[in-house]
């Protein structure tokens, strides 16, 4: 007979008994970053197809993108391009072999989180003011 007892063996590490840090956070953030991108790749393409496709269909697009709920997606589309950017140049930092002491890499992580909506926040005050709207 097989002895039936069950082996005591230690758990694998959880999200839960990690101590979250700003490189993880940063690190989720550039994941979720690149999937909003997906999203506005579908903006950006909707929007080529309705110039292609005629006056009718870029109205139809033109009114979407005016709305509030357009310009947030617009808005977020840029700061996913921004954060993702920005990201890929600190991994791209690291993949050099830098950065790698832990008051560094917080402080690109930091840098990171705010320069991606500093340039957001630059980018749409640059479309405003060629607009004239500003």
């Amino acid at each position: 007979m097989a002895d039936t007892q069950p082996v005591s063996r230690p758990l694998s590490p959880h999200l839960q008994i990690y101590r979250r840090t700003m490189t993880m956070m940063m690190s989720i953030a550039h994941r979720i970053s690149g999937a909003a991108l997906y999203i506005g790749t579908l903006i950006l393409a909707w929007w080529l197809l309705s110039v292609a496709a005629g006056p009718n269909a870029y109205s139809l697009f033109e009114s979407f993108i005016s709305w509030w709920v357009g310009k947030l997606l617009l808005f977020v589309f840029t700061w996913a391009l921004m954060h993702h950017m920005l990201g890929g140049i600190r991994h791209f930092i690291w993949d050099m072999g830098k950065g790698f002491s832990l008051g560094l890499a917080k402080f690109m992580a930091w840098m990171t989180l705010v320069g991606g909506f500093v340039l957001t926040i630059f980018v749409w005050w640059i479309g405003y003011s060629m607009m004239g709207a500003m």
